[in-house]
């Protein structure tokens, strides 16, 4: 048996196999495909015109750089969110034209966005099938073809390699650094109804790690995270010169938090500072709490004096 999949074809991270244009067929690295795509083909841009790509967390480090945007900015403009499974994993989805299935990015010279363009367009018409058998701790690789009516591609005069394919697209890059995210989701998904619905804790965890980079940079750089975790200067000086090391170091602190993984190790002394800290908030508030009470009886107290010398004095 196996767990549920993660495609990544147009919407690569699909619980069941999509029906259409998917070809049923496993491809391995040394298979190979017929398909070329070029400017002079007849069905330029169509594949561009209805699109339904879920954004991995590279695929959204590529795109918000390129276009000079922070990572909520990008979010807000160009992606719509979405639930990933039933109990509400949070994803999201490349937002298309207003009232339109096509690609905003898409021009009538091709992609303005093609040098950083999202993983699932650089497979295509390729999809990668990552999947992880049951009780076995190994996500496995496998590739399958999605042929759509209108592609003429197929019909051209090339026979490439599954694996020289990834490495022309670009692609190899994307799956290195997705990869421990996508295990992560893998391996939240197969938990399944065993551990319940993950909190809104872990869910906001979730979408800081993987979507949210720039205000993840904030909260490692944070006096909270840096008094209660080791953190070496040297790491922080490459996580916050390198995005894409950011991204690396986030995911693995994501696995950390999920799964216990090792990744950051606390302070020697963080538990008890954290402890003694909390023993002085919560002094903090006891000590209101007893000033509040202790204020509202003396307000208690003068109004019935009050009244009591109203009542004597009438």
């Amino acid at each position: 048996m196996e767990d549920k999949d993660l495609r990544f074809a147009q919407n690569p991270l699909e619980l069941e196999p999509p029906a259409g244009p998917i070809q049923p067929v496993e491809f391995r690295l040394s298979d190979s495909i017929q398909f070329r795509c070029h400017k002079d083909i007849s069905c330029f841009n169509a594949c561009c015109k209805n699109i339904d790509i879920i954004l991995t967390p590279y695929d959204i480090l590529r795109l918000k750089k390129h276009l000079g945007l922070s990572s909520d900015e990008f979010l807000v403009k160009h992606a719509v969110p979405f639930e990933m499974d039933f109990h509400g994993m949070p994803g999201f989805k490349m937002r298309t034209l207003e009232k339109s299935s096509a690609c905003q990015f898409m021009t009538e010279q091709g992609c303005s966005v093609y040098e950083n363009r999202p993983a699932a367009c650089r497979y295509y018409p390729m999809g990668a099938n990552w999947m992880r058998r049951k009780d076995e701790a190994e996500v496995l690789d496998s590739f399958f073809k999605v042929k759509e009516a209108h592609c003429k591609g197929h019909d051209e005069d090339r026979t490439i390699s599954v694996s020289d394919y990834r490495n022309e697209q670009g692609v190899t890059k994307y799956d290195d650094i997705n990869r421990p995210w996508v295990e992560a989701v893998l391996k939240k998904r197969s938990a399944g109804p065993t551990v319940g619905k993950p909190s809104e804790r872990s869910f906001q965890l979730f979408q800081l790690c993987s979507y949210e980079l720039d205000h993840f940079r904030r909260f490692i750089n944070s006096d909270s995270f840096k008094s209660a975790m080791d953190v070496s200067e040297e790491q922080y000086a490459i996580v916050n010169q390198d995005e894409e090391e950011l991204l690396r170091f986030s995911i693995r602190y994501l696995r950390q938090v999920l799964f216990g993984e090792p990744c950051v190790a606390p302070k020697p002394d963080a538990y008890e500072k954290r402890k003694e800290k909390k023993k002085q908030r919560l002094e903090v508030r006891q000590k209101a709490r007893q000033q509040q009470q202790e204020t509202d009886q003396k307000a208690r107290t003068d109004f019935y004096d009050e009244a009591r010398e109203d009542d004597e004095g009438s």
